[in-house]
C-alpha cells in the first residue's frame, strides 16, 4: 500500500494524528510533490482549519497550477466555509484542468444553487446525475433546481426517477405532492405528502401539505 493511500485509510478512520504525521513525512521527503499538500490541506478542512488548509491548497498550486484536485479541494473548503462564489470559481477551475468526474460538475451545480442561480446550475447537475446514475442526492438536487426554475413537469419526472432509485426518499414524495397540487391534481397531491409521512412520520412539511390539501377538497 503506497503512503497516499494509507493516508487516506487512517482520515476515513478517523486517525487523524496518525494521518498528519505520514503526510508529514511524505512532505518532507517529497517538498516539490502538491499532492502531499492537497493531502494534508484536505485533512485540516476534515478537523476544521480551515486557514491552515487554505494554505496547504495554495502551495499545492504554486508548485504546479495544473493539478485539478488542488483547485477542487480548494473549491469544498470555500463551499464549507460558506464562500460559494468563491467555490464556484475553484470548481471551474479544477474542470478547467481536466477533472470531469461526478463530483466536480454536483459541487460547482450546488455552489450555484446556493447563489439562487437555479436556472445556471441545471446543467452541470444533469451532468452529475448522468456520470453516476445510482446517486440519489444528485438526482435529488437536480430535481429541486428544475422546480426552483419552474420546469415542474421535468423536475416531476425526476422525482419519479429519484423514488425507483430510493424508494423511502420521503423528501422526493414531497415534491411530487407540491407539483401535483400545483396542476390541481388534489387526490395524487395528498397521497404523495401521505406516503412521505409514512416514510417519514416527522415530516413537518407533508403534514401541512395533506392539511392543506384537505382543506382544499372540503371548500
Amino acid at each position: 500500500m503506497d503512503s497516499n493511500q494509507k493516508t487516506l485509510d487512517l482520515m476515513l478512520e478517523e486517525k487523524y494524528e496518525k494521518a498528519a504525521q505520514l503526510l508529514n513525512e511524505q512532505i518532507e521527503k517529497h517538498p516539490n510533490d502538491p499532492i502531499g499538500y492537497i493531502n494534508f490541506g484536505n485533512l485540516l478542512v476534515k478537523v476544521k482549519q480551515y486557514e491552515k488548509a487554505e494554505t496547504f491548497f495554495q502551495r499545492a498550486i504554486e508548485l504546479d497550477d495544473t493539478v485539478a484536485t488542488a483547485y477542487y479541494s480548494l473549491g469544498n473548503l470555500y463551499y464549507e466555509c460558506g464562500q460559494f462564489q468563491q467555490a464556484q470559481q475553484q470548481y471551474e477551475r479544477a474542470m478547467q484542468h481536466g477533472l470531469a468526474d461526478s463530483d466536480v460538475y454536483f459541487m460547482l451545480g450546488l455552489s450555484l444553487v446556493e447563489q439562487s442561480h437555479h436556472m445556471l446550475a441545471i446543467p452541470y447537475l444533469l451532468r452529475a446525475t448522468e456520470l453516476d446514475e445510482a446517486d440519489s442526492e444528485k438526482h435529488f438536487q437536480y430535481g429541486l433546481a428544475l422546480a426552483k426554475s419552474n420546469y415542474l413537469r421535468e423536475a416531476e419526472t425526476i422525482f419519479k426517477q429519484l423514488i425507483k432509485i430510493d424508494e423511502n426518499h420521503s423528501d422526493a414524495y414531497y415534491n411530487l405532492g407540491i407539483i401535483a397540487l400545483y396542476f390541481e391534481q388534489f387526490d395524487r397531491s395528498e397521497h404523495y405528502f401521505q406516503t412521505a409521512l409514512k416514510i417519514h412520520p416527522k415530516h413537518v412539511l407533508a403534514a401541512n401539505g395533506i392539511k392543506k390539501v384537505q382543506s382544499i377538497k372540503n371548500d
